[in-house]
């Protein structure tokens, strides 16, 4: 993922996330852990890890653990002292923003596109996207795959293009049964195709729109 740096000064004082907002823990070898905020005080939090992870949480592994979440501005990214309080509880103490994930790759769009999904236990199964962002897509189905589960994926936007290939972590589902897609890896070249397909599917939405103004008028 494309990443930019801002001043946190600049940008006013640190927001964190409230109590019982959904958080991402990212660990220096880039294995993405969806957590919950159990507690939020005025400079530090309490997190919960909902999730088993690949390896367990230590002392030892909490130095370079990033915690990531979203706000009015992107995916913010903030580092910490993390300390281990309970086997599946982190505390992060005198926190600092350190990059803001640019706010124009989450802008989200329809579009229903052929979408192969791999997991572990199921094999390959098709299915198709309901919406796209720059960070994750909300999927069709299938009515097999829970929360927490790692998916690989092979996203078709354009025919006659290679698809877009990555992995991700079933986040959540809605009430029609769709299911919520976070990306946890996903090639350069690839996220650049991805954004350029979605600012193609809003200016297209756009026009669509201009030419129906100029129809009524």
């Amino acid at each position: 993922m494309r990443l930019l740096r801002r001043n946190s000064e600049r940008d006013g004082a640190l927001k964190l996330p409230r109590r019982s907002a959904a958080v991402t823990l990212v660990r220096a070898s880039g294995e993405r852990i969806q957590a919950r905020v159990a507690e939020r005080e005025e400079d530090s939090l309490l997190v919960g890890v909902m999730f088993r992870t690949e390896r367990p949480l230590s002392e030892g592994s909490l130095q370079d653990i990033l915690l990531e979440y979203a706000s009015h501005r992107g995916r913010v990214r903030l580092q910490g002292t993390v300390t281990l309080e309970d086997r599946d509880l982190l505390r992060f103490r005198e926190l600092r923003s350190i990059e803001v994930v640019q706010e124009r790759e989450y802008v989200r769009v329809s579009a229903t596109r052929p979408v192969m999904v791999a997991t572990g236990s199921q094999g390959t199964v098709r299915s198709y996207s309901v919406d796209l962002s720059g960070g994750g897509m909300l999927l069709a189905g299938p009515s097999t795959l829970k929360i927490g589960e790692r998916v690989q994926f092979r996203l078709s936007t354009t025919p006659g293009s290679a698809p877009i290939a990555g992995s991700g972590t079933v986040v959540r589902t809605d009430a029609r049964g769709h299911r919520a897609i976070c990306f946890d890896e996903i090639g350069e070249g690839d996220h650049r195709r991805l954004v350029r397909f979605i600012f193609d599917c809003q200016r297209a939405e756009r026009r669509r729109g201009l030419e129906q103004e100029e129809s009524h008028g």
